[in-house]
């Protein structure tokens, strides 16, 4: 069997392009996609009809085993370009790691930081420990009762302690304007 002969070509073609098709839309779920590879199969074998030898298997296998092998090469980009896409958008959305805001706002957020850092160290630990988790952490009474391994009231009574001493401090308004 002669390949490289255009009308044995064609009926090679004809007889084995619904199995190339079929073994790379197995792998690729995409019809667009497995008449790539069907055209690129088929290109292969056109241009080194010499790649095939009869000795070593059936056409039909070998073209068979061409698609699956090109099918898989494109599900690989696929999942690669996925995960670089993935990645730019986490990096997109956080921004580039770059402020918006001007110097001065981000001084002043920085002094109000330390004020509040300095604050919560003049708290006993457990109330410290407990203010940090509720307000700044986002957790429960209940979770950080469990945390800290005490009874829900004490949770509570630590938590509405150092907030108070703190808001003595400070003043209403001025925690929930810096929590961030």
């Amino acid at each position: 069997m002669d390949i490289s002969d255009p009308a044995t070509y064609t009926q090679i073609y004809e007889q084995h392009r619904r199995g190339v098709f079929a073994a790379a839309y197995r792998i690729l779920g995409s019809e667009a996609q497995a008449d790539d590879v069907v055209q690129d199969v088929f290109i292969k074998v056109w241009r080194k009809p010499a790649s095939f030898d009869a000795k070593r298997g059936e056409l039909g296998s070998y073209l068979r085993l061409m698609a699956r092998s090109r099918a898989l090469d494109l599900w690989r980009e696929g999942q690669a370009a996925g995960r670089a896409s993935d990645r730019l958008k986490v990096v997109v959305s956080t921004g580039d790691g770059q402020s918006a805001e001007r110097p001065d706002h981000l001084a002043e957020r920085a002094e109000a930081t330390d004020s509040v850092v300095k604050a919560l160290r003049t708290l006993p630990e457990n109330q410290r420990e407990a203010v940090v988790l509720a307000y700044w952490g986002g957790l429960t009474a209940e979770e950080v009762a469990r945390r800290a391994a005490v009874p829900l009231g004490t949770a509570k009574s630590r938590i509405r302690l150092g907030l108070t001493k703190l808001r003595a401090e400070f003043g209403e308004g001025y925690l929930a304007a810096n929590a961030a």
